[in-house]
């Protein structure tokens, strides 16, 4: 296993994106961080943190729940009620983007409703597309072969991203 990137490169890549979304949402009123369940969540909870520290946006963060082997398999849910972001931005935040299936049918349940504007957050793209999702703000793009695995390790407020 090759480490990609160390907890201090993430770090430096989570302010860049921060400021990015800082820059894309600063003349809405509120903006929605939606984190799939597990380390798309920690992430945007780290987004919000760093948009807070260097602005006065409005940030609501909430979890989206996707059954990432099987995602049609069970309804994607919200940790806030859905009637919260109608009309909204908001930005869906995962770890890796690799087929982009888990973002597709986390996408499905936004454009159920009205919505200002949907973009998405990837710590690493790994280009490999098989839905028609992109990456609008990115840490890092990495080209990998098929058979590569890319991982992102948390431990407290460690990351680190792997190649396997």
């Amino acid at each position: 296993m090759q480490r990609i990137l160390t907890s201090e490169e993430i770090n430096h890549k989570l302010v860049r994106l921060a400021h990015q979304i800082i820059e894309f949402t600063y003349d809405i009123p509120i903006c929605f961080l939606g984190g799939i369940t597990g380390n798309g969540f920690i992430m945007a909870k780290a987004l919000k943190t760093i948009i807070n520290e260097n602005s006065q946006q409005k940030i609501e963060l909430f979890e989206i729940t996707v059954n990432k082997e099987q995602p049609w398999s069970e309804d994607v849910k919200l940790s806030i009620p859905e009637k919260d972001l109608k009309n909204g931005t908001i930005l869906i935040i995962d770890d890796v983007l690799n087929s982009g299936k888990t973002m597709q049918y986390a996408l499905v349940k936004f454009l159920q409703q009205p919505t200002k504007a949907i973009k998405t957050v990837a710590m690493v793209d790994r280009e490999h597309r098989r839905y028609p999702i992109k990456a609008d703000f990115v840490g890092l793009c990495l080209s990998t072969t098929l058979s590569d695995r890319v991982e992102i390790r948390v431990t407290k407020d460690k990351y680190e991203a792997y190649l396997a």
